[in-house]
């Protein structure tokens, strides 16, 4: 009895210690994991999961610490062992699963899981981004195929990535064993520290040995993606915070990346200065300069960041001086990570996102900048470039159309690779818009209509006129904007037709049936009822005709030409929710606008009258102090065209 209370005793000393070292272990991780030390705690994590322990928590960190690191097919087994575990996680945790199921190859079941992500937060631009691009993989297909890649040749075993030409050299960042004596590992990556390397570009189309760019630049800590100006006399790149020998730290006690400046000086590298929106609370990193080198573009985690990390832009004064640093905003970022930008000399915008529908990780999109610095169409640069893994760090000649990239796919020589390419085709999507012009009773084809094409703002775009068969053609639209098509036509009312372009290389077809106006009008006929025109076309405390209204007012000016004779009294309504005086002096302005704008396009002053009659002639309850929608005071807020004379 006495030695089976002993082995008891033994057993249960021996599973408690074993629960203390598990627990020890797993604070340990915990902590290194804290630090950004992801590698060291993976191996202290996989270490206690193979002994048959299973956590959340831990499976989460565990996910987090390969994705992190850009190793998403890893990542994937433990995001998988989360999910069996408790399949209710925050959404980042779903879109986390979905991009290494991509990285795995099986985007049927990644698309599936966005679609709880989306569920989940509705607001998210990455779920909305997904939902309306459900053809996403169709569409980078008809993207792919328009380059030719190989190997740069200059990669090593290490991480080589994030390249840009300088002095007929390829400049670019590297972890590759520099010989030092002592070697300093990066913890994030438990991987050498990256420095810039040069590597002489020959004639021949093959790059030269690889050497150690000047001392003063590089550094014992991380240096990366450098760009020089055209005169080659000023180089931007960033850095670790670690500047004349002083290393700087967040509140966590972690060095996060910055920006740098240096200055060629009698063939060196002198005058190296942090810039002045750096912060040691978060990172700003991978610099480009744009066409005229007067704006920087970047990639940020600071304050008004709306994801991960965005992409900024910051004047370059003449003085040297900076401005303040612009978020591009949600036309270009996501809540994900937006990151590596180029400025083509064709003022192209190239970057790397996984907050897009992509192939997995990050891909690589282009955006046409316009000269108001607005953005054309974003689009996915297709395969080979994008894979399923991470693609990043593109440049291009835009006269050459070749250039480089980086990546971490499968079969490469190190952890991320430098890519070479040539590209074959542009990306040009081409669409024309065409279709035809009938009558709606008996599907007679209408020659002779005018047809304008609107931009989303109504503002015309281009003009066309039928054919003897009712066609119309628009060439060379934009892909993926939306349009309106507006149709007029002498005795047929006239029709306002939204459009959305498609995203592919093509045709788009919008058939158009207009119905004849046949309404008869006498004195005492209000024509905002009989040609329809809706009540409302000024905004709430508003004297100014919206543009989208002013198509409407056009069929007002149609009857004014088609009856010379016929003369207008203009009444101007508003709701209750000002004084009456108020009130009554904004119908007033509102009336004279109108007739205004009616008199700038070709009608004659002596047709027109106007009045306004502010709140005194509600068509409802609506009066002051009576709660009412906001439907039914728009009721009130209206229009009248009165024939004072046929």
């Amino acid at each position: 009895m006495k030695i089976k209370n002993l082995n008891y005793t033994a057993l249960f000393l021996l599973f408690f210690l074993n629960t203390i070292a598990q627990t020890s272990s797993i604070n340990y991780a915990n902590d290194q994991y804290e630090k950004y030390a992801y590698v060291d705690a993976i191996k202290v994590y996989e270490s206690v999961a193979d002994k048959g322990y299973k956590d959340e928590k831990m499976f989460q960190r565990l996910g987090n610490s390969y994705y992190f690191n850009g190793e998403l097919v890893k990542a994937l087994k433990w995001y998988h062992e989360l999910f069996a575990m408790n399949e209710q996680q925050d959404p980042e945790y779903l879109y986390r699963y979905a991009q290494c199921l991509k990285s795995d190859g099986n985007y049927a079941k990644a698309d599936t899981i966005l679609e709880k992500f989306n569920q989940k937060i509705t607001t998210d631009k990455r779920g909305l981004l997904f939902e309306a691009n459900k053809n996403y993989l169709e569409e980078i297909k008809s993207n792919s195929g328009r380059f030719e890649i190989a190997d740069a040749g200059i990669n090593s075993k290490f991480s080589d990535y994030g390249s840009t030409i300088y002095d007929n050299k390829l400049v670019f960042t590297s972890a590759r064993d520099t010989g030092g004596i002592v070697k300093k590992n990066f913890k994030w990556t438990n991987r050498s520290f990256t420095n810039l390397y040069t590597a002489e570009l020959t004639s021949d189309g093959s790059i030269g040995i690889p050497q150690r760019f000047q001392k003063k630049v590089n550094t014992k800590f991380n240096e990366s993606t450098p760009v020089f100006t055209k005169d080659g006399r000023t180089i931007y790149f960033t850095r670790n915070n670690f500047l004349g020998g002083k290393r700087g730290r967040d509140q966590n006690k972690v060095t996060l990346l910055k920006l740098y400046k240096a200055s060629l000086v009698n063939g060196e590298w002198k005058n190296i200065e942090e810039l002045p929106f750096n912060s040691d609370q978060y990172s700003v990193a991978h610099p480009t300069l744009s066409i005229d080198e007067k704006t920087l573009y970047f990639a940020s985690d600071m304050p008004g960041t709306l994801g991960q990390s965005d992409l900024f832009k910051v004047k370059i004064n003449e003085d040297g001086t900076f401005g303040k640093p612009e978020n591009l905003g949600a036309t270009i970022n996501t809540e994900g990570r937006e990151t590596f930008p180029f400025i083509s000399e064709d003022n192209e915008l190239y970057f790397a996102t996984d907050g897009r529908p992509g192939l997995g990780g990050l891909d690589i999109f282009v955006s046409k900048i316009n000269n108001d610095g607005s953005f054309e169409q974003i689009q996915n640069v297709g395969e080979p470039i994008n894979s399923k893994q991470d693609d990043f760090a593109f440049i291009i000649d835009s006269k050459k159309r070749n250039g480089f990239f980086s990546s971490n796919r499968e079969n490469g020589v190190g952890f991320d690779d430098i890519y070479r390419f040539t590209e074959k085709r542009k990306l040009n999507c081409e669409q024309e818009l065409t279709g035809t012009i009938t009558d709606v009773e008996t599907n007679v084809s209408l020659a002779d209509t005018k047809v304008t094409l609107l931009d989303d703002n109504f503002n015309a775009v281009a003009e066309v006129v039928s054919d003897a068969k009712g066609n119309y053609l628009f060439a060379n639209v934009n892909c993926g904007k939306n349009y309106f098509v507006r149709t007029a036509k002498a005795d047929y009312e006239s029709k306002e037709t939204p459009i959305t372009i498609k995203k592919l290389s093509g045709k788009t077809t919008l058939l158009i049936q207009l119905g004849k106006r046949v309404k008869s009008i006498t004195i005492g006929t209000d024509l905002a009822k009989t040609l329809d025109i809706p009540i409302i076309y000024f905004d709430l405390d508003k004297a100014v005709i919206k543009n989208k209204s002013a198509f409407q007012l056009e069929k007002i000016i149609e009857i004014l030409k088609q009856y010379p004779d016929l003369k207008l009294d203009i009444r101007s309504h508003t709701d209750s929710r000002q004084t009456a005086k108020y009130n009554q002096t904004l119908s007033e302005k509102r009336a004279k606008a109108t007739m205004k704008w009616l008199v700038d396009r070709g009608i004659k002053p002596n047709r027109l009258t106007s009045k306004g009659y502010g709140e005194s002639q509600l068509v409802n309850q609506c009066s002051a102090g009576v709660k009412c929608s906001e439907e039914e005071h728009q009721q009130n807020r209206r229009s009248e065209f009165v024939i004072t004379n046929l």
